[in-house]
Protein backbone atom coordinates (compact mmCIF):
# COMPACT_ATOMS: atom_id res chain seq x y z
CA UNK A 1 0.00 0.00 0.00
CA UNK A 2 0.93 3.39 -0.92
CA UNK A 3 1.19 5.72 1.69
CA UNK A 4 0.46 9.42 1.75
CA UNK A 5 4.01 10.71 1.60
CA UNK A 6 4.80 8.17 -1.08
CA UNK A 7 2.39 9.30 -3.64
CA UNK A 8 4.41 12.81 -4.44
CA UNK A 9 7.08 10.43 -5.27
CA UNK A 10 5.28 7.99 -7.34
CA UNK A 11 3.87 11.41 -9.42
CA UNK A 12 6.95 12.80 -9.65
CA UNK A 13 9.01 9.48 -10.99
CA UNK A 14 5.48 9.12 -13.61
CA UNK A 15 6.28 12.54 -14.93
CA UNK A 16 9.45 11.91 -14.92
CA UNK A 17 9.58 8.39 -17.32
CA UNK A 18 6.50 10.52 -19.37
CA UNK A 19 8.72 13.15 -19.95
CA UNK A 20 11.63 11.16 -21.22
CA UNK A 21 9.41 9.25 -23.32
CA UNK A 22 8.11 11.72 -24.93
CA UNK A 23 11.80 13.86 -25.28
CA UNK A 24 12.52 10.01 -27.15
CA UNK A 25 10.10 10.31 -29.26
CA UNK A 26 10.25 14.10 -30.66
CA UNK A 27 14.33 13.13 -31.94
CA UNK A 28 13.14 9.79 -32.67
CA UNK A 29 13.42 8.77 -36.29
CA UNK A 30 12.82 5.56 -36.33
CA UNK A 31 10.41 4.62 -39.18
CA UNK A 32 11.00 8.15 -41.24
CA UNK A 33 11.18 7.53 -45.07
CA UNK A 34 12.52 8.65 -47.99
CA UNK A 35 12.71 8.04 -51.52
CA UNK A 36 15.02 8.66 -54.71
CA UNK A 37 13.58 8.40 -58.16
CA UNK A 38 16.07 7.54 -60.78
CA UNK A 39 17.15 8.61 -63.82
CA UNK A 40 19.36 8.14 -66.88
CA UNK A 41 20.97 10.64 -68.57
CA UNK A 42 18.72 11.02 -71.23
CA UNK A 43 15.72 11.93 -68.24
CA UNK A 44 14.60 7.87 -68.82
CA UNK A 45 12.83 6.69 -65.51
CA UNK A 46 15.48 3.85 -64.37
CA UNK A 47 13.70 2.96 -60.82
CA UNK A 48 13.88 3.98 -57.28
CA UNK A 49 15.86 3.77 -53.77
CA UNK A 50 13.45 3.42 -50.85
CA UNK A 51 14.96 4.40 -47.66
CA UNK A 52 13.94 3.57 -44.04
CA UNK A 53 14.93 4.53 -41.14
CA UNK A 54 15.77 1.97 -38.00
CA UNK A 55 17.33 2.28 -34.64
CA UNK A 56 20.56 1.29 -35.69
CA UNK A 57 20.81 3.31 -39.31
CA UNK A 58 19.16 3.23 -42.70
CA UNK A 59 17.48 0.04 -44.47
CA UNK A 60 18.26 1.32 -48.90
CA UNK A 61 15.86 -0.97 -51.08
CA UNK A 62 16.60 -0.52 -54.84
CA UNK A 63 14.99 -1.01 -57.87
CA UNK A 64 16.13 -0.75 -60.84
CA UNK A 65 15.88 -0.80 -64.62
CA UNK A 66 17.99 -0.15 -67.91
CA UNK A 67 21.37 -0.67 -66.50
CA UNK A 68 24.07 -3.07 -68.82
CA UNK A 69 24.15 -7.01 -67.13
CA UNK A 70 26.69 -7.21 -64.26
CA UNK A 71 27.91 -5.04 -61.15
CA UNK A 72 27.41 -1.34 -60.94
CA UNK A 73 29.30 0.88 -58.52
CA UNK A 74 26.43 2.16 -56.22
CA UNK A 75 26.67 4.79 -53.84
CA UNK A 76 24.90 7.83 -52.01
CA UNK A 77 27.04 11.22 -53.02
CA UNK A 78 27.17 14.24 -50.61
CA UNK A 79 24.81 16.92 -52.46
CA UNK A 80 21.08 16.58 -53.60
CA UNK A 81 21.13 17.51 -57.60
CA UNK A 82 21.82 15.62 -60.16
CA UNK A 83 21.80 17.87 -63.02
CA UNK A 84 23.08 18.75 -65.73
CA UNK A 85 24.72 15.26 -65.91
CA UNK A 86 25.20 13.82 -62.63
CA UNK A 87 28.13 15.64 -61.62
CA UNK A 88 26.47 18.28 -59.16
CA UNK A 89 25.86 15.49 -56.94
CA UNK A 90 29.26 15.64 -56.03
CA UNK A 91 31.76 12.89 -54.21
CA UNK A 92 30.49 9.81 -52.24
CA UNK A 93 28.50 11.18 -49.17
CA UNK A 94 31.30 11.30 -46.23
CA UNK A 95 30.96 13.73 -43.76
CA UNK A 96 33.32 11.82 -41.59
CA UNK A 97 36.52 12.64 -44.17
CA UNK A 98 37.02 9.04 -44.61
CA UNK A 99 39.13 6.59 -46.63
CA UNK A 100 37.06 5.23 -49.91
CA UNK A 101 36.40 1.58 -50.27
CA UNK A 102 35.04 -1.12 -47.65
CA UNK A 103 38.90 -2.37 -48.14
CA UNK A 104 40.44 0.35 -46.64
CA UNK A 105 42.21 0.23 -43.76
CA UNK A 106 40.63 2.29 -41.13
CA UNK A 107 37.22 3.11 -42.25
CA UNK A 108 35.05 4.17 -45.61
CA UNK A 109 32.85 6.67 -46.48
CA UNK A 110 28.91 6.55 -44.85
CA UNK A 111 28.33 6.61 -48.71
CA UNK A 112 29.95 3.58 -50.43
CA UNK A 113 27.36 0.40 -50.76
CA UNK A 114 27.83 -2.93 -51.74
CA UNK A 115 27.56 -3.12 -56.11
CA UNK A 116 24.32 -3.32 -57.52
CA UNK A 117 24.41 -6.64 -59.58
CA UNK A 118 22.10 -6.17 -62.84
CA UNK A 119 20.71 -9.47 -64.50
CA UNK A 120 20.63 -10.20 -68.47
CA UNK A 121 17.32 -8.23 -68.31
CA UNK A 122 19.39 -5.03 -67.14
CA UNK A 123 16.73 -5.46 -63.63
CA UNK A 124 18.39 -5.11 -60.08
CA UNK A 125 17.30 -5.12 -56.83
CA UNK A 126 18.90 -5.23 -53.65
CA UNK A 127 18.47 -3.93 -49.97
CA UNK A 128 21.56 -2.85 -48.13
CA UNK A 129 21.97 -1.73 -44.47
CA UNK A 130 23.68 1.16 -44.21
CA UNK A 131 24.66 2.25 -39.89
CA UNK A 132 26.73 5.02 -40.07
CA UNK A 133 23.96 7.74 -42.24
CA UNK A 134 20.62 8.48 -41.00
CA UNK A 135 17.03 10.50 -41.80
CA UNK A 136 17.06 12.25 -39.03
CA UNK A 137 18.06 16.14 -39.79
CA UNK A 138 20.30 16.65 -36.52
CA UNK A 139 21.86 13.39 -36.46
CA UNK A 140 25.67 12.55 -37.19
CA UNK A 141 25.49 11.39 -40.64
CA UNK A 142 21.92 13.00 -41.81
CA UNK A 143 21.48 12.78 -45.73
CA UNK A 144 19.19 15.75 -45.06
CA UNK A 145 22.36 18.35 -44.24
CA UNK A 146 22.61 21.51 -45.77
CA UNK A 147 22.88 20.70 -49.71
CA UNK A 148 21.12 17.40 -49.35
CA UNK A 149 22.31 13.96 -51.05
CA UNK A 150 21.74 11.98 -54.04
CA UNK A 151 21.94 8.10 -55.06
CA UNK A 152 24.55 7.37 -58.11
CA UNK A 153 24.88 4.31 -60.21
CA UNK A 154 27.94 4.11 -61.78
CA UNK A 155 28.53 2.14 -65.36
CA UNK A 156 31.28 -0.61 -63.81
CA UNK A 157 31.48 -1.94 -60.57
CA UNK A 158 33.61 -0.37 -57.74
CA UNK A 159 37.05 -1.49 -56.54
CA UNK A 160 36.38 -1.25 -52.62
CA UNK A 161 39.60 0.28 -52.47
CA UNK A 162 41.33 3.59 -52.05
CA UNK A 163 40.42 4.47 -55.87
CA UNK A 164 36.35 3.66 -56.93
CA UNK A 165 36.97 3.29 -60.53
CA UNK A 166 33.08 3.10 -61.21
CA UNK A 167 33.24 4.99 -64.53
CA UNK A 168 30.27 6.94 -65.27
CA UNK A 169 27.54 7.86 -63.78
CA UNK A 170 24.13 6.21 -65.46
CA UNK A 171 21.63 7.22 -63.48
CA UNK A 172 20.96 10.03 -60.48
CA UNK A 173 18.05 10.03 -57.96
CA UNK A 174 17.79 13.57 -55.44
CA UNK A 175 16.53 11.77 -52.05
CA UNK A 176 14.20 13.55 -50.64
CA UNK A 177 11.35 13.31 -47.63
CA UNK A 178 8.24 10.40 -48.83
Amino acid sequence: MIGRRSIPIVLVCLVAIVGLGACGEETNSVGQTAVASLSGPEGDAMGKVAFTQGPNGVLISAEVSGLTPGPHGFHIHGIGACTPDFSAAGGHFDPEDEGHGFMHEESWHPGDLPNLHAGDDGVARADYFADRVSLAVDADGSLFDADGSAIIIHAKPDSYGADPGAGGRVACGVIKRS
